[in-house]
Order: C-alpha cells, then structure tokens, then sequence
C-alpha cells in the first residue's frame, strides 16, 4: 500500500467529511508533537472556507440593511423576555462578514474547547491497578500510544477542518451554541444567507430580520450569567474529558482484511470517517455521565429561543413561517462535518434535543404561562434536570410554581 499517501494522488482520506482535508497537509506538518498546532489549524480553516478562491467584500448597503433590522430585532427581543441583551452594556450589533472573517473570529472563540482536547487526548492511558494484570493487546496499546502522540498535530488541522466546512454553511455565531468571550458584536455570515436565500425563494430582508432575531435572542441568554457559565462549564468538562484508548479502534481495525489493498483501503477509509468509531475510541464514561445535564441545558436553550421566535416572528416576519420551516429543516440534516465538531464538544443538536426543549418550554407555558419560565434566570439551581426536560411539570413542582391558572 506503499502508493497511497497525504501528498500522492491516492490520498486515503480523500471524500471523507473534512478528514479528507487532513491529508493534504498532513505531509507537510511532519509528526511534530507538543501542544496543539494552532498555525495548521488556522491555515487549514482558511482553506477550506475559501474553497481556494477570493472573496469579495461586504457591500455597505447591505452593512445598513443588517444595522437596521438588528435594531428592530433587539427591541423586540428585549421585550418579549425581559432579558438584557446586552453583555456589555453598550448594546448589541449584528455584524455582517465574509466566510473568511467568520473564521478568524470562531477559531479564536473555540481555541480553548480544542486546546482542552488536545491535552485530554494527549494524556498517557492509566496503567492497570493490578501490576500483573492482563495487559491487554499489544497493537491496540500501541495504536493507543500513537494516538496519543499524534493527537495534537491531527487534531489541529481536523479542527481547522471543520472550522472551515462550519464557515461555508453557518448563518452567525450561534448556529452551534458556544459561548464566546464576552462581546456585544455578533457575526452573520452573509455569502451563507445571500445564498440561503436565492435556494429558497425567500426575501432578503426577512431572512436578515429572523436570522437578527435568532442571533439576538441566543446572545440574551447566554448573556444571563449562570446559563454561560454552566455551558462553559459542561463543554470544557466534556473537552477535557476524552482518553486516549484505542481497544475499540483496534478491534475495528482487526477486521480488515490487509491482504486486498484496494479493498482494505476502502474499509480504512469507512471506518476511520465514521464518527462513531471515532468517538467510540476516545470518549470516557465519565463524558457519557456528563452528557444527559449537558443535553438538558441545550435543550432548554433551544426550546426557549424556538418559542421566542415563534412568539416574535409570526407577527413581524410576512414569511415568517416559510423560513422558520426552511431553517430548521436545514439544521436537522446537517452534514457530517456540522455533527462531528458538535459531537466533539459534547453538543447533540439533532430533533430529539428540539423535540424536548421545544417540549419542556411549551410544556411550562402551557401549564403556568410564559412568565413562569422566569426562574430559569433566578440561579444555576432553577435550571431544568435532565428528568425535568422530559417531565415540565417536575419542574414547576421543584421550584413551587403555582400551575393553576383558571
């Protein structure tokens, strides 16, 4: 198999969901060890968001166009939760930007999650608590320990990857719901929506004003102090969380059969851009225990910003409807490249975490009314458990709601 490589014409990632990227750098990078490689993440990023060609500026038109609804938006937002939108205090702005931009802004604001990842998977696997135990295969504590060496380097140009495939596709900044350091500046992503837009039919402006809204809305929430701190929390906790042990890998691995190369290739090239396999081999079960509160917490995020927007955009939106069904229909068939980086920071936004926080918020709004969900932004201790997402009523026991409203 000695024709295959990272720099020669049969790269054996190639049309996988951005590991494909991985071999047309990975040569170049040497197997240098250390911290994460930021440099080839951030050159990787900028690759493959510009697809290798140049982009034209934001036209200022369209820069007062976003001005003026992200002031509509704000308003509106304001008063429909009784949140501030503002982290600041100076109000916010919603910024248009190239794909390019995007990038340089998002790598910044995901570099500590990736830089808990590199150390998680860099660290030595704990040795068995029994000195003369059963150590285990040997291939697979090899594969373990290459992984290990090798994790920092690989994962910088995969996380550029799919910073850079996140910037062909995201509208803003919350797309994936990751707090990024204190700003009142949020970005959209204009080439994206531009784009959206024409695919879909659907008006340029209103699109802007519901992609404002959105952005906005999430932006009030994460401004309430214990929410950010408590997705902080549980997404560095999940980052630094991951491990280093390839038994599952290597018996994956045991299954091909080496002696067809051509047909082995094509099994290596399945298995190693199957997410599953992947995070299989890496994720602990203390990450596995730390999921269910961190899902919990998604889902009340989504659910709540999906009611106000509903409650929002129906009467301000003329096509409010059109692109609400457009946009979530787009969000629950990402690609694999959208729900790897997602799964690699502990985030699963398929239907199910919509289907419960949209569940739980209307579950509570129903029961006591729009403002009963107030207490969500009291303190960390009113905000839902896991059972309460399924369960609504739960929580409107725990924090004595009185769900009486005759």
């Amino acid at each position: 198999m000695s024709g295959f490589g990272p720099t020669g014409d049969d790269n054996p990632f190639e049309g996988m969901p951005f590991l494909g990227d991985l071999g047309r750098l990975l040569g170049g990078m040497g197997g240098a060890g250390g911290g994460l490689q930021w440099d080839a993440a951030r050159q990787m990023a900028m690759q493959v968001a510009s697809g290798g060609e140049s982009e034209a500026n934001i036209d200022p038109i369209a820069r007062m166009d976003v001005e003026q609804l992200a002031r509509v938006a704000d308003l509106h937002v304001a008063q429909k939760t009784g949140l501030s939108t503002s982290m600041t205090g100076r109000g916010v702005q919603v910024v248009p930007v190239t794909r390019m931009q995007w990038v340089q802004r998002s790598l910044d604001a995901y570099k500590p999650l990736f830089e808990s990842l590199a150390t998680s998977l860099s660290t030595t696997p704990d040795p068995p608590a029994d000195p003369g135990a059963d150590q285990g295969d040997p291939f697979a504590a090899m594969l373990s320990q290459i992984m290990g060496s090798m994790a920092p380097m690989m994962l910088a140009v995969t996380a550029g990857g799919m910073i850079g495939h996140l910037a062909q596709r995201s509208f803003g900044q919350y797309d994936l719901p990751v707090p990024r350091q204190p700003s009142d500046e949020l970005l959209l992503v204009l080439p994206n929506v531009d784009a959206f837009a024409a695919d879909w039919s659907i008006d340029r402006k209103d699109l802007l004003l519901w992609l404002c809204t959105h952005e906005i809305a999430h932006h009030a929430v994460l401004a309430v102090p214990h929410v950010r701190a408590a997705l902080e929390g549980g997404l560095r906790e999940y980052a630094a969380g991951f491990r280093p042990d390839a038994s599952g890998l290597s018996d994956k691995l045991s299954t091909v059969d080496m002696s067809d190369p051509q047909s082995s290739m094509a099994e290596l090239q399945g298995l190693f851009g199957d997410p599953e396999v992947v995070l299989g081999a890496i994720q602990t079960d203390a990450q596995r225990a730390l999921l269910p509160r961190l899902e919990a917490l998604i889902a009340m995020i989504e659910g709540y910003v999906d009611h106000v927007m509903d409650a929002i955009g129906t009467g301000l939106i003329s096509s409010y409807g059109m692109i609400t069904e457009a946009v979530r229909r787009r969000r629950v068939e990402a690609d694999e490249s959208d729900r790897f980086v997602a799964r690699l920071f502990g985030l699963e936004l398929g239907q199910p975490t919509y289907d419960a926080g949209a569940a739980f918020v209307d579950g509570v709004v129903e029961r006591a009314g729009f403002d009963a969900l107030d207490p969500l932004w009291k303190g960390e201790a009113f905000l839902p458990t896991p059972p309460e997402i399924e369960a609504p009523g739960l929580w409107l026991a725990r924090i004595e709601i009185d769900t009486d409203t005759d």
